[in-house]
């Protein structure tokens, strides 16, 4: 693949100064690895009056078909052979362009540090390709980059010229010359080269609208082919392209209305919004979670009943947790909790701190073992007092994290809760719901049994009659004694109510279990 940039210069302005934009100096020829091949950066021409710049890109057959997807070129499955028999070698694509963005990363950006005043200059830039491939005829590439002011030449190519009967390719050989800051028109070229390819030799992410979006800053959204140039740059996936739309519309709108996105999207009517609400109750819980945890020092934590992620959210904010594991049963709630987390378009290193996985906490699992801290938050109501034994020693006595808390809600409370009708639980999942008595008895046996001390925090405001909304028992590891998995349910534990007759396996707090089983002892593996 070869193209080539050109400019030409005024006494006041040779036209060298190119190599300073994109920091490749004109006496040198450089080359560059990428995944695919090597990219050379040499200069033709390099003069006062004229400087031209070449990049040509020698693609590695074997890296594209081992690298590759398999299936056509770049995915699209026009082809029978067509990972082995290709034009990628010659026509510009999306490897031409994640080429321009490797090799002429600073100049993309619009930074010159030898020269920080040039990057905001227009230049007469001429700017050649070889060989475009270009599904829409050169009609489409002039209604791609006329619109950005550019003087477009796009030259059909013959399919053979030995052969004329035959006709055009539909690749054309492409000339763009106007005035224009280098940035500007390498960001066209990086996007609108793999759109008229109409193909990527990459699976497109979810990460791709950000970098259309960042790339196609101050003239995507004006761009009167806008829609087509969004729906081909991420290969069609509809779902991303109605993201990007929605994105680029209102950015359109902020421009319109002189304002900041953040600005226009955060619009509120003021008059509307104007009382101080009280802090939600699922907040302070997580603040409070939070605060215990920084207390301990701990770094390496597991949300057990995770339900659709808002504590492994909230922590992924402090660094200095550094490994965050999600446990639930539920797969539909992991699943939401990864489209919560936007687990997809994560960095690298975001991502290494976070895992979420499927697991049942009436069973032990090796899984579990060796992290500093554990969070049961509003999970042992859900299950039936049965139950709970299992629970103790799969926690307690064979993951045996140093730290561990637990929050339940106070029955307690219940009567200042004007909605909720007298003898009845917050949620209809909660099989129980303990009194702070009830609570500290159950949790003191649990912390006698298994070698932790324990101590009480109040959750929410602490009346002085009934006592906060939610009760929290933070257990600590005091001296590594063995356990063993309890037969029966401790004695000292007692429920406000019976029992139901039912059980149902764990479910979290943010899901409700749909049906019910007779009940059956559990035992402990």
């Amino acid at each position: 693949m070869f193209l080539t940039i050109s400019t030409t210069g005024i006494p006041e302005r040779p036209a060298t100064d190119l190599g300073f934009l994109l920091h490749k100096h004109p006496d040198k020829a450089q080359a560059f690895s990428t995944s695919y091949g090597t990219a050379h950066v040499v200069y033709p021409e390099a003069s006062a009056e004229r400087c031209t710049a070449a990049l040509l890109l020698e693609v590695d057959p074997v890296a594209l078909v081992r690298r590759g997807k398999g299936k056509g070129r770049g995915g699209a499955p026009d082809q029978a052979l067509a990972q082995y028999v290709n034009d990628r070698p010659y026509a510009a694509s999306s490897l031409l362009a994640v080429a321009l963005g490797n090799v002429f990363s600073s100049a993309l950006k619009g930074q010159c540090s030898a020269r920080p005043e040039l990057a905001g200059q227009t230049l007469p830039l001429r700017i050649e390709v070889a060989a475009l491939p270009a599904r829409g005829g050169a009609d489409l590439v002039r209604k791609l980059f006329e619109p950005l002011g550019w003087t477009v030449t796009a030259d059909p190519i013959a399919l053979d010229e030995r052969f004329p009967e035959w006709g055009d390719s539909r690749y054309v050989r492409l000339v763009l010359e106007g005035e224009q800051r280098l940035a500007d028109a390498l960001r066209h070229l990086y996007v609108l080269l793999p759109v008229l390819d109409d193909a990527k030799h990459y699976w497109v992410s979810p990460d791709e609208v950000d970098k259309l979006l960042r790339v196609g800053e101050g003239w995507l959204a004006a761009h009167p082919e806008h829609k087509l140039i969004t729906s081909r740059y991420l290969s069609r996936r509809w779902s991303l392209t109605r993201e990007a739309m929605e994105r680029i519309e209102l950015a359109r709108l902020a421009a319109a209305d002189d304002s900041e996105v953040e600005e226009l999207d955060n619009a509120v009517d003021e008059d509307a919004d104007t009382e101080e609400r009280p802090v939600p109750l699922a907040v302070q819980r997580r603040e409070a979670i939070i605060e215990a945890l920084r207390a301990a020092g701990a770094s390496r934590v597991l949300d057990l009943g995770c339900g659709q992620g808002q504590l492994v959210r909230e922590l992924l904010k402090d660094p200095r947790f550094t490994e965050i594991v999600g446990v639930d049963v539920s797969m539909r709630a992991l699943t939401l909790a990864a489209r919560r987390l936007r687990i997809e378009r994560m960095g690298e290193r975001q991502a290494e701190r976070v895992r979420l996985m499927q697991g049942s906490l009436a069973y032990t699992d090796k899984r579990l073992k060796g992290y500093d801290a554990a969070v049961l938050s509003e999970v042992i109501e859900h299950l039936d007092l049965p139950r709970l034994p299992a629970l103790e020693y799969a926690v307690f006595g064979a993951a045996r994290p140093a730290t561990v808390l637990v929050t339940t809600p106070n029955v307690e409370y219940n009567v200042r809760w004007e909605s909720l009708p007298a003898g009845h639980v917050r949620h209809g999942d909660h099989r129980f719901e303990w009194t702070r008595e009830e609570f500290r008895t159950w949790a003191g046996s649990v912390a006698e049994r298994h070698g932790y001390g324990v101590e009480f925090v109040p959750v929410g405001p602490d009346d002085p009659e009934v006592g906060p909304p939610t009760q929290m028992a933070v257990f600590t590891l005091a001296a590594p004694a063995p356990a063993t998995p309890p037969a029966t349910a401790s004695a000292s534990v007692s429920a406000p109510a019976t029992p139901p007759a039912t059980a149902s396996a764990f479910a979290p707090a943010s899901v409700s279990a749909s049906a019910s089983a007779p009940a059956t002892e559990e035992k402990v593996a």
